[in-house]
């Protein structure tokens, strides 16, 4: 299960976050990427509640789910199991949770550097690394403390 990218964006489209992992499928930085991500969240925003979390777009699969304000966006390989990278966004919104208390988009905006390390902790190189919250939350408390 080889992960693209993680985006978190706001109901109005903002990004809020990104995380990139395979730079050979999506588009440099800059204008591309931009016009990129613009594609995939006014897909994935447009559609009603009630349509399923998977969207293709340009070869790639994006999993997405809503919490709050806050959207969540996994763009994975289409051949990927799309029921464990729901799993995934609901793994790392728990670990969020746990880290901010409640997680909301203004944690995001104000802590990115400590959803980075979340993210981090979770995910390396494209692969789910590892699910469980303590051990997730664990080294960033030990970053807190120094």
């Amino acid at each position: 299960m080889t992960i693209k990218f993680i985006l978190l964006v706001n109901k109005q489209g903002q990004t809020r976050l990104s995380k990139y992992f395979d730079t050979k499928r999506v588009p440099a930085a800059g204008d591309a990427r931009l016009l990129f991500e613009a594609e995939i969240v006014r897909k994935c925003l447009k559609r009603p509640d009630k349509d399923c979390n998977s969207v293709e777009h340009c070869g790639t699969r994006i999993i997405y789910r809503r919490y709050a304000s806050l959207f969540f966006m996994i763009g994975v390989d289409g051949d990927d199991n799309e029921l464990a990278m729901l799993e995934c966004i609901h793994c790392m919104v728990e670990a969020m949770d746990r880290w901010f208390g409640n997680v909301c988009e203004l944690d995001i905006m104000f802590s990115l550097d400590m959803a980075y390390a979340i993210i981090d902790e979770m995910v390396a190189n494209g692969w789910v690394v590892d699910t469980q919250k303590s051990s997730i939350i664990a080294p960033l408390k030990l970053l807190e403390n120094m």
